[in-house]
C-alpha cells in the first residue's frame, strides 16, 4: 500500500563532525527548537546525530536545509537564530530553493559583531542588483531590510575605497507645512525625519568613528532639497522613503548621478504620505524608467520581513483587509 502523506516517519540525520554540528544544531540545541518549531517536527539530537519525526513531506524539508547548512557549517559559517528561523521560513514555503548563496553572502560585520547578510533570496537577489547596477529602486514593505542592507553595502564600499563618501538622504514630506514652526535652521528641523539613517549607520560604526567619518565630509546626511544643483561623484548614495517623492523631486536627484557614483532608491508605495492629489515619484519613475540599462527593480514581500516575526503577519493581514475592501471601496 502506498505511503500515507500524513503519516509520521522517522529518519537519522548526521553532521560530519562535533564542530560542524555545534554550528547547524546551536549551542545547547538552540537552532534544532527553532527547526522544530517551524517545521512542525519532532528531534531527538544525540551528539552529532538528530531523529527527525514528522510527515514525509516535513521530513524531506528538513533534511534538505539541513544538508543546505551542514555545507555552509564545513566553510566556517556560523547561523544567528534569525538567519536559522528564516532560512527555515523559506524552505517550509518551497522546499527547493537554494539558500545557499544567500547564506554564505556576508555583506559586513556589525560594531557588535554581528553579520549583516541577505536573509532571504530576494534580499540576496536585491544586494546583488545593488553591487551590479549603477542605479536600484528596493521597494518593499516596512522591515524588509531595503535601507538596511543599502547601508551596509555603502558603508562596506566606502571601507574598500570603492567610493569616496556616502550620502544619505530622505525627504521630509512628513513636517509639510508645519517645517517653519519647528526650531532651528533647515538641517535641525528636519533631522527627526533622517533618524531612521542615523539609527543604522550607528549599528554598524560605533558613534565615534561615525562622528568622525561625517565631521569629514565622508559620510553625509541630508533632506532631498539639499540635494538641488549639485553633482554626485565617486558617491554610494541612498534615497529613502522615495513614494513620498514628487516626479520632479525624483527627477531632479536622479539627474545627480555623476561618474562613480552608485544609487540606491527605497521606498514602501503602500505607505505614501503625500497629498492624495500628488503622484508618487517613485511609482512615476519605475513606470518611466522601465527596461533603461544599468537600473535594476528589485521588488520585496512580507516574507522578506527581518524583523519581529509579528511584522510580517500584521503586513499580511493589512494587504488581505485591503484586498477584502476593493471591491466595496469600487462601487463609490
Amino acid at each position: 500500500m502506498p505511503q500515507d502523506a500524513s503519516q509520521d516517519i522517522q529518519s537519522r540525520f548526521s553532521c560530519p563532525d562535533s564542530d560542524t554540528a555545534l554550528r547547524v544544531y546551536g549551542v545547547s540545541g538552540a537552532n534544532l527548537r527553532i527547526l522544530g518549531r517551524t517545521f512542525g517536527v519532532r528531534l531527538y539530537p544525540a551528539g552529532t546525530e538528530v531523529l527527525i519525526r514528522g510527515t514525509e513531506k516535513q521530513v524531506e524539508a528538513l533534511t534538505a536545509l539541513l544538508e543546505q547548512l551542514v555545507e555552509l557549517a564545513q566553510t566556517g559559517i556560523s547561523f544567528t537564530e534569525r538567519e536559522i528561523r528564516l532560512a527555515a521560513s523559506a524552505v517550509k514555503k518551497d522546499s527547493s530553493v537554494d539558500l545557499r548563496p544567500v547564506l554564505a553572502r556576508r555583506v559586513l560585520t556589525t560594531r557588535k559583531g554581528l553579520p549583516v547578510s541577505p536573509k532571504t533570496p530576494a534580499q540576496d537577489e536585491y544586494v546583488s542588483a545593488i553591487l551590479s547596477h549603477t542605479l536600484t529602486f528596493g521597494i518593499g514593505p516596512a522591515g524588509t531590510g531595503k535601507t538596511y542592507l543599502a547601508m551596509a553595502v555603502a558603508i562596506s564600499q566606502l571601507m574598500s575605497r570603492a567610493v569616496s563618501r556616502i550620502i544619505l538622504t530622505r525627504p521630509a514630506v512628513e513636517a509639510g507645512e508645519r517645517l517653519g514652526f519647528l526650531p532651528g535652521d533647515l538641517v535641525e528641523k528636519v533631522n527627526p525625519y533622517l533618524r531612521p539613517l542615523y539609527d543604522a549607520l550607528h549599528d554598524m560604526v560605533d558613534p565615534e568613528r561615525a562622528a568622525s567619518l561625517m565631521e569629514h565630509g565622508r559620510i553625509e546626511v541630508a533632506p532631498l532639497a539639499f540635494m538641488r544643483g549639485r553633482t554626485l561623484k565617486d558617491s554610494f548614495v541612498i534615497l529613502d522613503e522615495a513614494q513620498n517623492t514628487t516626479p520632479a523631486q525624483m527627477k531632479m536627484f536622479l539627474t545627480r548621478i555623476g561618474e562613480g557614483s552608485k544609487i540606491v532608491v527605497t521606498g514602501d508605495v503602500t505607505q505614501v504620505d503625500l497629498p492624495s492629489s500628488s503622484q508618487s515619484g517613485l511609482l512615476h519613475a519605475i513606470d518611466v524608467l522601465n527596461g533603461v540599462r544599468d537600473i535594476a527593480v528589485v521588488r520585496l514581500t512580507s516574507t522578506d520581513v527581518v524583523r519581529h516575526p509579528l511584522v510580517q503577519r500584521i503586513i499580511d493581514a493589512y494587504e488581505l483587509n485591503e484586498r477584502s475592501e476593493m471591491p466595496r471601496n469600487s462601487g463609490h
